[in-house]
């Protein structure tokens, strides 16, 4: 038998269901990707030059893709061994690991890409037997 992988990914947490003829594992990686500062809860600060109190941008964006980079390389190599790939989940992240995986040669194991929205564990593994019917 195989080793088929569905993977659930957004850009906070990625849900890697293995199966394989040892069974099924399900293992979730974390991203420590933060979001983008902005005001405290929509209020407007009265205080001057307030912008110099958020980092600017460009520094933000860096460390972003910094974090993003080194959360899709632990995705990846938790997938490397897998000779099936369902991708899914509900924004962009799936589209960026897809480029990542083909860049690293892994491209040719995908077997689809599709967008799902929020689902638990549970439901992600259902899915992930379903299309592989074991």
């Amino acid at each position: 038998m195989k080793t088929t992988i569905g993977l659930w990914i957004d850009h906070r947490r990625a849900v890697i269901v293995t199966v394989s003829d040892k069974g099924e594992k399900t293992n979730v990686i974390e991203s420590m990707v933060e979001k983008q500062p902005g005001r405290f809860a929509g209020v407007r600060s009265t205080t001057p030059f307030e912008a110099q109190k958020v980092q600017a941008d460009d520094s933000h964006e860096r460390k972003f893709t910094e974090q993003i980079n080194t959360y899709y390389d632990e995705v990846v190599s938790a997938v490397r061994e897998a000779e099936s790939i369902l991708l899914f989940g509900p924004g962009e992240a799936k589209g960026e690991l897809k480029k990542r995986l083909e860049r690293k040669k892994l491209g040719g194991r995908i077997e689809a890409v599709e967008t799902e929205d929020t689902m638990t564990d549970r439901q992600i593994a259902a899915k992930v037997r379903d299309y592989f019917q074991h």
